[in-house]
């Protein structure tokens, strides 16, 4: 790897000051990991935050963020993304926006590390199945889980989540009664039932608003969707305000987890050469 190779970790971006902050802790992290600088960067959004709110050091949009540094004479660069399956993010829209910027700057190389899920590659159920330990009663009754994401659509990446429910469930066994892939959102039309069931749906669905619940975040970092405020914990409110047997707790986020960390560096060194 050059000298002069830039590093860089890459989320979807958000608008909430959390979600860029929590992005600069894991790229410290992963810096100190791997033993050089690993710079934190949105594809989209984050940039419209105050810096006020972000200690005074405004967030950085990626191919901004790019073309700055292309334009100081930096040309090779390795994109991390924070992403666990394959998004259009990064199957059309990166690569689309690289090959744009590359009509200006030939010289521009860039690799992209893979996405977190990978096959035969059981960290990300084991740090899943450490979060909803952690959220369980001790004794505990055994309880039903579900496994939210935000719901996408891209039926490759909601097949990642299913098939972290699988591996969730073969990692809990029979601490729990049950584990169910859901989504927080979808879009409206028949092409995307494959998101179903959506999470309030599926609390709603005997014999789930008779259980205790834990919903487990299939989330990196926080913002609007995700934390004690966000969409899923009004969705879980809600349903609980409709089946007062219902009882859910949410885990930590997968951006909390320290076994994170790992496999960024693991993606990182995929395409190092």
């Amino acid at each position: 790897m050059s000298a002069g190779t830039v590093t860089l970790l890459v989320d979807n971006g958000s608008l909430q000051p959390a979600a860029p902050l929590a992005l600069r802790r894991l790229a410290a992290e992963l810096a100190d990991r791997l033993g050089q600088g690993v710079e934190p960067v949105s594809l989209l959004h984050s940039s419209g935050i105050s810096p006020d709110l972000l200690g005074g050091q405004p967030a950085e949009i990626l191919f901004p963020a790019l073309e700055r540094r292309l334009a100081e004479g930096v040309n090779d660069f390795i994109i991390v993304p924070l992403f666990f399956g394959p998004s259009q993010a990064l199957t059309v829209y990166l690569p689309d926006n690289v090959a744009r910027l590359r009509r200006k700057y030939p010289a521009l190389q860039v690799r992209i590390a893979p996405h977190l899920h990978a096959a035969a590659d059981l960290r990300l159920a084991r740090m899943l199945a450490d979060q909803v330990r952690a959220t369980m009663d001790k004794p505990a009754s055994p309880v039903r889980v579900a496994l939210v994401d935000h719901g996408s659509p891209v039926a490759a990446v909601t097949e990642v989540r299913n098939e972290l429910a699988r591996e969730l469930a073969r990692e809990l066994g029979d601490a729990v009664a049950a584990v169910a892939p859901c989504s927080m959102e979808r879009r409206p039309e028949p092409a995307y039932d494959f998101c179903n069931p959506l999470l309030a749906d599926l609390l709603a669905t005997p014999p789930w608003p008779d259980s205790e619940a834990i919903v487990a975040m299939q989330f990196l970092l926080p913002g609007r969707h995700a934390g004690p405020t966000g969409d899923v914990a009004d969705i879980c409110r809600q349903a609980q305000a409709r089946h007062p047997r219902l009882r859910t707790r949410m885990t930590g986020l997968v951006g909390e987890h320290p076994l994170l960390i790992d496999i960024l560096a693991d993606r990182w060194k995929s395409v190092v050469r």
